[in-house]
C-alpha cells in the first residue's frame, strides 16, 4: 500500500512522480559535503539518481572529493545501477565508516555513474544543495537528500518497507 503523496508546492517536485526504475541526471546545482570541520567535496557537476517515492541521491566527479576514501570490502548489489563498494570517509583525524559508496563498473544505463562518489548524508556532518542544508532521507539503507526542493513522504521510514 502505498501512502498519499503530500502537496507540492511552487518549486517543489514530487518523489511520486519520479520514475521507477531510477534514473541518472547531470545537474548544475551546487552540492557541498562537510565532515569533521572542513568541506571534503563540493561540485557544480554532480549527477543525481530518483526514484519513485525517494529523494535524490547525489554523485560527486571523484576529482571534486577531497576526503580521504578508504575501499572498506564491503559491497551491495541494486538492481538498476550494478555493483556498488564502499568507503570509510577520513578527514582531520575522523571516520565514518561506508559513508561513501560508487559504482566502479555501473550498468549501461547508469554509466555516468562511473568515476562518482555518493555519501551517506546521515553520516557526514553537514550535506547542501545550492546552500540549502539537506536532511538524511529516513532509515539507515538509502541515501537520499531531502530538500525543500522534493514533496514526500519519502521511503525509509517505518512502515515503508513495500512501498
Amino acid at each position: 500500500m502505498h501512502p498519499d503523496p503530500d502537496p507540492v508546492l511552487a518549486g517543489q517536485e514530487s518523489v511520486w512522480q519520479f520514475p521507477r526504475p531510477s534514473i541518472a541526471q547531470p545537474v548544475a546545482m551546487r552540492l557541498r559535503v562537510e565532515f569533521a570541520g572542513v568541506t571534503i567535496a563540493e561540485t557544480i557537476a554532480g549527477i543525481r539518481t530518483i526514484e519513485t517515492s525517494h529523494p535524490p541521491t547525489y554523485y560527486f566527479p571523484r576529482a571534486d572529493v577531497t576526503a580521504e576514501l578508504r575501499a572498506n570490502g564491503r559491497r551491495s548489489f541494486c538492481e538498476w545501477k550494478g555493483q556498488a563498494v564502499y568507503f570509510d570517509v577520513s578527514a582531520n583525524g575522523r571516520v565514518a565508516e561506508s559513508a561513501a559508496w560508487s559504482y566502479p563498473e555501473p550498468s549501461a544505463t547508469f554509466a555516468s555513474l562511473a568515476g562518482h562518489i555518493a555519501f551517506y548524508p546521515a553520516l557526514m556532518d553537514d550535506c547542501f544543495v545550492d546552500g540549502e542544508r539537506a536532511t538524511p532521507q529516513p532509515g539507515g539503507f538509502y541515501g537520499g537528500w531531502i530538500t525543500q526542493a522534493v514533496a514526500g513522504p519519502f521511503k525509509g521510514g517505518p512502515g515503508s518497507d513495500f512501498w
